[in-house]
């Protein structure tokens, strides 16, 4: 797990810019603390930082064989078959996955993305064809954002990596305005927010070359008929999850857990105890709560009921070593700002926040850490995908607020775009992606573009939170739910499986049934634990009050005054972006807008 970075041109000296590299590379030495690596040609610059966690002697990068370079990200978990399927044609100094990418380039060309099941970015240039190849896995858990004027390609894992180089704008137009004020915390797939810049789409690779860039989708859902009954699917997604997890323990450094008492986290861990116990080791587990959390919780559709009842059965359960983090309110209002600066955009809030400081409390203990993103998207857990009024509304099933986001666009923002188009032809473009066999029935159909809406949309703004603010602490975290495999293969089972039993991600229960309680196996969906004490909406408040107070010029630039002071009043309580950020949260993300415009100088245009 690392930071790459790098420049291209066929028209300049590469090498003349080294402090211009070195100040992009200090941006990304979060994400890789342990060795920090730099490979200069006249044609390219490659610009690496690394984690060390598989062969740490033997993986540093940039890595050259003969006329090939490579700066990568990521992990391989099928490194081991790739290795046997090659030694045979190549002579391997290392065991390190980041050698066996630079091979399979080399042998099988840009057709070697579709053999590896792993999470990465990466670059490869080839000297003799004078030509980079960069690529992103297919479900986009690693980033990659480049920008391209007519001389040259700049590349890099995170925004402000980019945002050290002088020829990068620091602006943001009318499109990135609706990104971050009607889109937010999600993103435009492919779509970088600071004008000019873009994000390499998930299951995308393609060539920088003197002919320009030439990008292609080397991966996508396909829709295809499933020829296998209830039970067929249960062994089949039994034996897809075991081995998905298994694969991702492979590790030349302890592996943990994060434990929430969920079904997702609960199974992952359960799935290591038995591994590590089989090896004489005890798992590690973490866990975060908020100080005085249970004084003021309150039940809702969304949290029927709060984590460490659920977390505690398990540790026991596991009988993993298990350590908590408990946050207060203070640390997470201060923590409002790091949280941008890992991002690089505004994003979650205190979701975002509180994320970073559970992280930064793991890498104390540990490089490598399992977490359960991306079961709910792919096995159908949300409430959208099981109340039947709103999978069938024609829009974003977690942001049916468009009219009151709008009110806070400033009036020439406001003018210059169309807010309903823009959102509903972002909705519409998912959906109109999504495969569909012409033997679906309407639930099968609407239940692929469902699915494609997830994928596309909140899962990438999970996704980007969980590497954004566990590497800006160096800590690697895997996500076993997000095998390809595994995506390939649920969509095509249809609803009547997933919804086993009449519960959220029923078939996941059945198919693991043997790896839990009770009590957790069967307990209800309940999202990220956020805070309910009223010092934190009273914290936010007076927080972004005093950035009004103080002139807010950059802020009130973007967004309309006026409806910032009516959110300070608390007269409005809409959801802003699904059952996680509600009012506290609202008021939270501004102060991150603003500290977002303020500290990467972004202007107007």
């Amino acid at each position: 797990m690392c930071g790459i970075a790098g420049a291209i041109s066929f028209k300049e000296d590469m090498r003349e810019d080294m402090k211009i590299y070195e100040k992009m590379q200090n941006a990304l030495l979060h994400r890789g603390p342990d060795q920090r690596g730099m490979s200069l040609f006249r044609e390219a610059a490659l610009i690496h930082t690394r984690l060390s966690v598989i062969d740490i002697n033997g993986g540093r990068q940039p890595m050259n064989f003969g006329n090939y370079t490579i700066v990568y990200n990521g992990e391989l978990y099928n490194t081991y078959e790739l290795l046997k399927e090659l030694e045979n044609e190549f002579e391997f100094t290392s065991h390190s996955d980041t050698e066996v990418i630079l091979k399979s380039y080399i042998k099988w060309g840009s057709s070697c993305v579709e053999r590896f099941n792993g999470i990465f970015a990466f670059a490869v240039y080839d000297k003799q064809e004078h030509r980079v190849f960069i690529a992103r896995d297919r479900i986009g858990v690693k980033p990659l954002f480049y920008y391209q004027n007519e001389r040259k390609l700049i590349f890099s894992s995170e925004l402000p990596s980019l945002l050290e180089h002088p020829e990068i704008p620091h602006e943001i137009d009318e499109y990135g305005a609706a990104e971050l004020l009607i889109m937010a915390p999600g993103r435009t797939l492919g779509f970088g927010v600071i004008r000019c810049i873009k994000e390499l789409k998930p299951g995308w690779c393609g060539y920088y070359s003197p002919d320009g860039l030439k990008l292609w989708e080397y991966w996508r859902l396909k829709a295809l008929e499933l020829h296998e009954n209830f039970e067929q699917t249960v062994e089949h997604v039994r034996e897809l999850v075991l081995d998905s997890i298994r694969r991702q323990l492979v590790s030349d450094v302890p592996v943990c857990t994060f434990l929430s008492g969920g079904l997702d986290s609960s199974l992952i861990s359960s799935v290591a105890a038995t591994e590590m116990k089989k090896q004489g080791k005890q798992l590690t587990t973490f866990s975060v709560d908020y100080r005085n959390n249970e004084k003021y919780f309150q039940k809702s559709h969304f949290q029927p009921d709060s984590d460490p009842e659920y977390i505690r059965c398990m540790a026991e359960y596991l009988c993993s070593d298990h350590h908590w983090t408990v946050v207060d309110t203070p640390e997470l209002i201060a923590a409002l700002d790091e949280a941008v600066e890992a991002r690089g955009l505004p994003g979650m809030a205190d979701v975002d926040a509180s994320l970073l400081l559970f992280c930064r409390e793991i890498k104390k203990h540990g490089t490598v850490a399992l977490s359960g993103e991306c079961a709910d998207e792919i096995f159908g857990g949300y409430p959208w995908y099981r109340d039947k009024d709103i999978r069938m509304t024609d829009g974003f099933p977690w942001a049916q607020n468009t009219a009151y986001r709008k009110r806070f666009l400033c009036d020439d923002y406001a003018e210059r775009i169309n807010v309903e188009e823009y959102i509903y032809s972002a909705y519409r473009t998912t959906v109109d992606y999504a495969e569909k066999l012409s033997t679906d029935s309407p639930l099968e159909y609407r239940m692929r573009e469902m699915t494609q809406l997830n994928f596309h949309w909140f899962m990438q703004t999970l996704l980007d939170r969980k590497d954004r603010m566990s590497m800006y602490s160096g800590l690697e975290v895997r996500v076993p739910f997000c095998d390809y495999r595994i995506a390939e293969y649920l969509y095509n089972v249809p609803w009547e499986y997933k919804d086993y039993k009449g519960r959220e991600k029923g078939l996941l229960r059945e198919a693991m049934k043997e790896w839990l309680p009770e009590k957790v196996l069967w307990r209800k969906k309940s999202p990220y634990p956020k805070t309910h004490n009223p010092a934190f909406l009273a914290g936010v408040t007076e927080k972004l009050q005093s950035i009004l107070d103080n002139g807010g010029e950059r802020l009130t630039q973007l967004v309309n005054r006026e409806e910032l002071e009516k959110l300070l009043h608390h007269k409005d309580n809409v959801q802003w972006y699904g059952q996680l950020m509600n009012l506290p949260q609202t008021i939270a993300y501004f102060i991150q807008l603003n500290y977002w415009l303020e500290r990467f100088d972004i202007k107007l245009r």
